[in-house]
């Protein structure tokens, strides 16, 4: 019998993340025929809300309603996921700031095996879970069998899967009673929001976003050139931030900002996963970069292997002749 395959949805605001159609076809790939269960948490209408988009995707949604669940919380998500998964389940989480706070410990508690910032999976063989990772910055990819026979708690990186919008016509099971009390040590305070910069790079459709590989100051020009030829907006990997080549409110990333271009031109950006985990909606891609082995080019739409200070000026060149 296949283990049962869950998956823990984030949502803001009455609306799921991205993650979550992305950790619906990494499901598929677990249990091609199987009926993957969407775990959401929170409280009140904008749970609901969430609840009733799942439920189109995912043949079944489990709803936990409390107070305390408002914004979501390891301390208080470990022991409740302790209690409803069922013996052997293989849960999905997305690879973000909570789930690597959520996953090891759960994983513990499980006795389960746990594979973090999972890439790719290769499907399942009896209860060997064969799925794939990168180290090394990317440079690397990692397959890994893991013994799934008491369960395992999986990582997802985000846009690591194309995202399954599955017509589904799911239904939602209330599980609010499972929550009990929670005893925490830590609260949810406020969520403070970064100082705006001179542009909203989260508006913007194109985007034209430079790193490291840019080389000195002095060259961000170029690509703010080609930005303007383009109709688009330079924004940049944290690298270029830190050397203060351009503002914190331009840069795209876990660390940064979460943007939904639909093109996305990616200039000497060797492509880390803390920077790609700020790319959602699957845009299409476009990398420049000179070293052939960047992972960047992993998820690229379009890669090319060239010397971006000689490259961007043609391209500039030939997109303005095109206008």
């Amino acid at each position: 019998m296949a283990a049962p395959v869950f998956a823990f949805i984030l949502h803001k605001d009455g609306k799921a993340d991205d993650s979550a159609l992305e950790l619906l076809a990494a499901a598929r790939k677990l249990a091609p025929d199987g009926a993957p269960v969407a775990l959401v948490t929170g409280q009140g209408a904008a749970l609901d809300s969430v609840c009733t988009e799942m439920a189109a995707g995912y043949p079944e949604v489990w709803k936990f309603a409390a107070d305390a669940l408002a914004y979501p919380n390891a301390e208080i998500l470990r022991p409740l996921l302790q209690k409803v998964l069922p013996k052997g389940s293989v849960l999905l989480l997305p690879h973000t700031t909570l789930g690597m706070d959520l996953g090891p410990g759960l994983a513990v508690k499980l006795e389960a095996a746990f594979v973090p910032d999972v890439v790719g999976i290769d499907g399942m063989d009896g209860t060997t879970l064969k799925a794939v990772r990168q180290e090394f910055n990317g440079q690397v990819h990692t397959h890994v069998a893991a013994d799934v026979s008491a369960g395992a708690v999986l990582n997802v990186r985000s846009g690591s899967f194309r995202p399954d919008d599955g017509k589904a016509g799911g239904r939602v099971v209330d599980k609010s009673g499972e929550v009990g009390a929670a005893t925490v040590r830590r609260r949810f305070v406020e969520v403070v929001q970064a100082e705006a910069g001179d542009v909203d790079i989260t508006k913007e459709e194109v985007l034209v976003s430079v790193g490291r590989g840019i080389g000195d100051k002095e060259n961000i020009p170029l690509a703010e050139e080609l930005a303007q030829a383009m109709g688009a907006v330079v924004s940049c990997s944290r690298p270029v931030v830190d050397a203060k080549w351009l503002d914190k409110g331009r840069q795209v990333g876990t660390s940064g900002k979460t943007v939904k271009p639909k093109v996305y031109l990616a200039l000497g950006i060797s492509g880390s996963f803390q920077h790609l985990g700020g790319l959602k909606g699957n845009p299409y891609i476009v990398a420049v970069n000179k070293n052939a082995k960047a992972p960047i080019f992993q998820v690229a739409s379009v890669g090319v292997v060239a010397d971006l200070l000689e490259f961007v000026p043609e391209l500039t060149k030939k997109v303005s002749e095109s206008k």
